[in-house]
């Protein structure tokens, strides 16, 4: 198996890991040439890719390519690689077998704290989600194009080692933001990492909820981090009068419970199934450790 990586970012890095410790090829794409060393230092073959042309070192690993991850969130202009290849995957990825799409269950939208699955209907809210609903449906059609499984994964928040509440903590940057009734699902980076693999070992095709098993309000995450840590967690902040980042007050303004029934029938495990067990392993294996 040769797995290429658009977008070998915190994620990317972690799915490119796990596919190198079952004896795969990985080659990941960076837009920055000073990461293309951590890259390296990984196994992963990195390749400088600016969203802008296909380099004919790009073309090459697409030559080799059987698996695919598309990891770069979609702009106003489209997926940067379908854009680029016109969604025509097979003329330049001719032994390509399987496809995987990174999306987010942003594209739900609001639900007023209901429970949704991969049958519920797309309702996006931000503009960035409206995009990846776009940017879904534009890789279903470059899939059955190409005649090849896809299989979309949609993610809830990522976070694992070196981005989680005890380093925010640590740091000074935790908030315990409070919203009435608001709640939240999350994802180790790890069990993305592990997921992805099933699908592929499977050739799996759908949609996917990828995400652990308890939405839980944010500033129970936080309390808990605190718990771990010893320490008194920070004083509650009501949402309505914090000082908050366009982008971080519209995340609060989809409220939703995702499943994640669809991939635990095929027989995948999450490692980090709500966040009570994943902070206990952060902070008991490499406490504080970037």
């Amino acid at each position: 198996m040769t797995l290429l990586i658009f977008g070998a970012g915190y994620s990317g890095k972690a799915i490119g890991q796990r596919f190198l410790q079952e004896g795969h090829t990985v080659f990941g794409t960076t837009r920055s040439p000073d990461k293309s060393k951590a890259l390296a230092e990984i196994g992963i073959n990195p390749i400088v890719f600016d969203g802008q042309q296909l380099s004919p070192v790009l073309l090459a690993a697409m030559e080799t390519t059987t698996h695919l991850v598309q990891s770069i969130a979609p702009g106003a202009d489209g997926d940067p690689l379908l854009r680029l290849t016109g969604g025509d995957l097979k003329t330049l990825m001719p032994n390509l077998e399987w496809i995987s799409y990174l999306s987010t269950v942003g594209v739900y939208g609001d639900h007023n704290g209901a429970w949704v699955d991969e049958e519920t209907q797309c309702k996006p809210v931000s503009i960035r989600s409206k995009e990846r609903v776009e940017a879904e449906n534009a890789w279903c059609a470059a899939a059955q194009q190409a005649n090849v499984p896809l299989a979309t994964l949609r993610l809830s928040g990522i976070y694992g080692p070196g981005r989680n509440g005890l380093l925010n903590l640590a740091q000074g940057t935790a908030r315990r933001l409070v919203k009435k009734d608001q709640v939240f699902n999350r994802i180790r980076v790890e069990d993305i990492a592990c997921a992805t693999l099933f699908l592929a070992m499977g050739k799996a095709d759908g949609i996917f909820n990828v995400t652990d098993h308890e939405p839980a309000p944010p500033q129970d995450v936080v309390t808990e981090a605190a718990r771990l840590m010893g320490i008194e967690p920070p004083p509650e902040l009501p949402f309505e009068t914090a000082e908050l980042s366009p982008m971080a007050r519209s995340f609060y303004g989809e409220n939703k419970r995702v499943k994640n029934d669809k991939i635990r029938a095929l027989g995948f495990t999450f490692a980090y199934p709500d966040y009570r067990v994943s902070l206990e392993q952060l902070w008991t294996s490499e406490p504080l450790q970037e």
